[in-house]
């Protein structure tokens, strides 16, 4: 299956992050039993990554990479996409699809054109 993005409210459509962007975003984990695993509201500020430098799951890789600024998405990566056969224990069970979706409480942040090297992606 690879990953999959679906839109629940639609980005710009124009600005989309390169490889090598470092990306902001906000997300709930959940399993596909509904089971929450991680959130970045919980800890309060959005989680920060290098995109396509092989720093988080091959999902948000190309996930991320396919979303606009201000989209917000969930996206359903499968097991070759997440955490494989070695699962994330002892929170995430070998061979899990995972679902990363947006906080109903999220608000939309807003972010400087002249801010090229830093994206804000929410999902």
């Amino acid at each position: 299956m690879g990953v999959d993005v679906e839109t629940i409210r639609p980005g710009d459509g124009r600005t989309f992050p390169k490889k090598g962007s470092t990306v902001a975003v906000h997300y709930v984990g959940t399993l596909t039993n509904g089971k929450k695993f991680d959130s970045s509201r919980d800890r309060g500020e959005p989680f920060t990554f290098k995109l396509g430098a092989g720093e988080v799951i091959r999902g948000w890789d190309e996930g991320v990479a396919q979303m606009s600024v201000g989209q917000l998405a969930k996206l359903t990566c499968s097991p070759d996409y997440a955490y494989g056969s070695r699962g994330y224990p002892p929170i995430i069970p070998a061979n899990s699809t995972l679902i990363f979706e947006r906080d109903d409480c999220m608000q939309s942040h807003t972010i400087s054109r002249a801010d090229t090297k830093r994206l804000a992606i929410l999902f």
